[in-house]
């Protein structure tokens, strides 16, 4: 069988990754292939992966997107670790590097999701178009991952040319079913009717189906995945469980998040499956780096990212004054506790929460006392904004801002304790990556935690 992956992020392909889902893409097609399938993998190539070393040019196709001919040139590129029967591919336009060359996703438009659905939808229609033309093989199973992937469900349920993808079974995976890429029906750049002007959607697919169920002028991408897929997988059995009831904010419970109706069904159906995700444990990394490497690890991070730069983040400011008192402190016998994550409100809320009236990352720095905590991340500005201000203040804090694969791992393996504080985690992948390394993990007992990390087991 012949597996087409469609997703975002692809970590097999260097710079294509922003979090646990580039992990799950890299590691899931070997993982197929050593059980005998064939399997090709695209994204899009945000105006950087086409440019790996290696990659060559295979075609150029154009497709009607938005009332307009689109051209847009498909790329075959090799992994740094190949594997057989895995290929890797990416599609090149204009609009994917709208963020700049190789940002994969966009937070600077002021309407939620505006560019990244923009972009997405015209991926998908290139997907689709490709498909068509038969630049990807002959396959077999559609596997679209998460909400940017959806507008190819749509194309093929409801869009007269791409009505032959309905021959191929579709799986959806929910990888995070909080970010859904709601975007308008219409009157507007970014929305349904924009992209796709001609599509017959109430003949094929009803739209009340597809829209939001909280904004019914929205289309809801991740809602439209899990109705027109055949097959839906959530990435653990627990929260394959979870999805299934309301979300309730006042116990800190996330569910359905308002789609809990359309999972419901899918259960019932039998098209909802939860399979936990893993890791590779063939290469344990060592135990624990010197103290003296990891620093040289974070400087080298640290002087890529203002490299070049005329002015440079307060974050990158602190961080290298903090490296300095950090070298100059740390004891064999500090305790030092790692972290690194996305820094979105998932993700990251927790520590902002106060208890007894200070921020629970207050009370966690001064409960080390000479220990330190060193956290690696990037994302929503205003968590940044925060830990930036924590870090210039508490000099047992060293917040890394950005994202560097070599200083991830490092991180994974020194610590005393890694902690995740996300109030979610439909999986989650570092607790694994942590625990190989031989360091236990802080988590709730919650989602994908519940099947990977024993309590009180060391």
């Amino acid at each position: 069988m012949h597996i087409l992956m469609i997703a975002a992020e692809n970590d097999a392909l260097p710079g294509g990754k922003v979090g646990g889902i580039g992990d799950v893409i890299r590691d899931l097609p070997p993982a197929l292939a050593r059980q005998g399938q064939e399997v090709s993998v695209v994204t899009p190539g945000y105006g950087q992966l086409s440019r790996i070393e290696g990659a060559r040019q295979v075609n150029e196709f154009s497709v009607s997107f938005a009332g307009k001919r689109e051209s847009l040139q498909l790329f075959k590129v090799p992994s740094p670790h190949p594997h057989a029967g895995v290929s890797n591919w990416v599609i090149e336009h204009d609009l994917f590097s709208a963020g700049g060359a190789g940002t994969i996703y966009c937070t600077r438009d002021r309407e939620p999701f505006a560019t990244d659905a923009h972009k997405f939808a015209l991926f998908c229609t290139a997907v689709a178009e490709a498909l068509n033309q038969g630049l990807l093989g002959e396959i077999d199973l559609l596997h679209c991952h998460d909400w940017h992937a959806a507008p190819l469900l749509l194309l093929r349920a409801a869009a007269p040319r791409y009505r032959f993808l309905q021959e191929m079974t579709a799986v959806y995976t929910i990888h995070n079913l909080s970010i859904q890429g709601i975007r308008p029906l219409r009157d507007n750049r970014s929305s349904l009717e924009s992209w796709f002007p001609d599509m017959l959607l109430d003949r094929n697919v009803p739209l009340d189906k597809i829209v939001d169920p909280a904004h019914r002028s929205c289309i809801n991408w991740m809602r439209a995945g899990i109705v027109l897929a055949d097959r839906i997988h959530a990435v653990s059995p627990n929260y394959a469980r979870e999805i299934l009831q309301p979300t309730d904010k006042n116990d800190h419970f996330i569910g359905g998040e308002h789609l809990e109706a359309d999972l419901q069904q899918a259960s019932e159906e039998g098209r909802l499956v939860g399979i936990l995700n893993g890791c590779d444990y063939s290469q344990i990394p060592p135990r624990q780096l010197g103290k003296g490497r990891l620093a040289q690890v974070i400087d080298k991070c640290l002087q890529s990212w203002v490299e070049g730069r005329s002015s440079i983040p307060a974050a990158h400011f602190y961080a290298l004054k903090r490296l300095a008192s950090w070298q100059a402190r740390r004891r064999a016998d500090n305790f030092v506790v790692t972290s690194v994550g996305r820094l979105t409100g998932q993700k990251c809320r927790l520590l902002r929460e106060s208890v007894e009236g200070r921020p629970v990352l207050e009370s966690l720095l001064d409960e080390l006392k000479d220990g330190f905590f060193i956290m690696l991340g990037s994302g929503e500005a205003d968590y940044e904004d925060y830990f930036t201000r924590v870090m210039a203040e508490r000099d047992n804090f060293l917040f890394l801002q950005g994202y560097s694969d070599e200083l991830a791992q490092a991180l994974y393996s020194f610590g005393d304790l890694f902690l995740m504080p996300s109030s979610l985690e439909p999986c989650g992948i570092s607790q694994m990556l942590a625990m190989r390394a031989s360091t236990p993990c802080l988590v709730h007992a919650v989602g994908g935690w519940v099947g990977t990390v024993d309590d009180g087991v060391y």
